[in-house]
C-alpha cells in the first residue's frame, strides 16, 4: 500500500473504531441529533487543524493558533456584529498579519515556533483589549448558518466534508499545493523550479490565517458569545489532529482528509471519554494517549511497508 494511502486510512480507521465504541456504550448517538450533538465543535477545530497544516507543510509550527482563533472569536462577537465593514476590515489585516510572519521567518531565518509563540502573547494581548470579560453575540447570519439543519447529515459533518474537500483540491490537486508541499521537502528544488520561496511561504501563512478565521467565526456561530480564552486548546489539539491525520513535521508530507480525520477523530475523543465518565482533568492526558497508540500502529504499518 502506498505511503500517501497509509495516511488517510489509519486515521479513517481509528476514527471508525472510536465511533463504534461510543455507538457501543450510547446506542442514542446513532441518530441525526446525537451526531450533531458528538461533533457540535468539529467544524472550529477541524479550520485550525487546516491552517496548522498549512503551516507544518512548510516546516514550520504554528503555536498562536489557539490565541489568534481567540481573538477572531473576539473580533466576530463585537465588532463584525455591530460593524461588519469594521469587522472584516480587521480580518483583513490580520490574514495581512499572518503573511508578514511568514516573511519575517523566512528572510531573518528565525524559529517558527519562537516567532508564532511571540506572537500568541500579541493575538491574546489584542483579545483582552476587545473583551475584557466574556460577552459580545452571535451575528445572526453566522448563528444561522452554523445551527442549519441539512438533510441526512447534520451541519457539522457536511461543512467538515466541505471543508476536506475545499483543503484537498488547495493542497494537493493544485499547482500551488504542490510547491507548497515542495517548500517544505527541498526548497532549492522549487527555487529551480522558478517558484518564489518568500511569496510561497507568505501565500501559505496567509491562507492559514483565513482558515483561522473562518475558525474563529465558526466557533462564535456555535457557541453564540466569545472570550479571550475561549480556542485556547485549539493549539494542541490542531497540531494533533494534524500528525493524527497522518502528517509529518518535517518533509511537507501532509493529509488534508486525513487532518480533518483527524481533527473529527479527536472532537469524537472528548464524547468517548465523557461517555465513560472521565473526569476533564484527566481527558487531555487520555486524548494523548489515543494520539499514541494511532501514532504507533502507523510506525509499525511504515516499517513493515518499507521492509515489504
Amino acid at each position: 500500500m502506498k505511503p500517501d494511502s497509509l495516511r488517510v486510512l489509519i486515521p479513517a480507521l481509528s476514527f471508525a473504531v472510536l465511533l463504534a465504541a461510543v455507538f457501543w456504550l450510547q446506542p442514542r448517538a446513532m441518530s441525526y441529533l446525537g451526531l450533531n450533538l458528538l461533533f457540535n465543535l468539529a467544524v472550529p477545530i477541524a479550520l485550525a487543524t487546516i491552517a496548522q497544516m498549512l503551516v507544518i507543510a512548510v516546516n514550520d509550527l504554528d503555536l498562536s493558533i489557539g490565541t489568534f482563533v481567540s481573538f477572531v472569536a473576539c473580533v466576530t462577537a463585537t465588532f463584525l456584529n455591530d460593524s461588519p465593514v469594521l469587522g472584516l476590515a480587521i480580518f483583513a489585516a490580520a490574514i495581512a498579519t499572518y503573511a508578514l510572519v511568514g516573511v519575517l521567518i523566512h528572510l531573518r531565518e528565525l524559529p517558527s515556533i519562537v516567532v508564532s509563540l511571540g506572537m500568541s502573547f500579541v493575538w491574546g494581548g489584542l483579545a483582552v483589549l476587545i473583551l475584557p470579560a466574556p460577552g459580545g453575540s452571535a451575528p445572526p447570519w453566522i448563528r444561522a448558518l452554523m445551527t442549519a439543519k441539512p438533510p441526512l447529515l447534520p451541519m457539522a459533518i457536511v461543512a467538515s466534508l466541505v471543508i476536506a474537500a475545499v483543503a484537498h483540491l488547495i493542497v494537493m490537486r493544485s499547482s500551488f499545493g504542490t510547491a507548497l508541499r515542495g517548500v517544505g521537502g527541498n526548497a532549492r528544488s522549487v527555487e529551480r523550479a522558478g517558484w518564489s520561496v518568500l511569496k510561497l511561504r507568505a501565500a501559505t501563512y496567509a491562507l492559514a490565517g483565513l482558515f483561522g478565521v473562518l475558525a474563529g467565526v465558526s466557533l462564535v456561530g456555535l457557541t453564540t458569545a466569545a472570550d479571550a480564552n475561549i480556542a485556547l486548546r485549539y493549539t494542541l489539539l490542531s497540531i494533533a489532529g494534524v500528525i493524527l491525520g497522518g502528517g509529518e513535521f518535517t518533509g511537507g508530507r501532509v493529509s488534508a482528509i486525513g487532518a480533518v480525520i483527524g481533527a473529527l477523530t479527536l472532537t469524537l475523543a472528548s464524547s468517548f471519554l465523557t461517555f465513560l465518565r472521565l473526569s476533564p482533568d484527566w481527558q487531555i492526558g487520555a486524548q494523548g494517549a489515543i494520539l499514541i497508540v494511532v501514532l504507533a500502529i502507523r510506525l509499525v504499518l511504515n516499517r513493515q511497508e518499507r521492509r515489504g
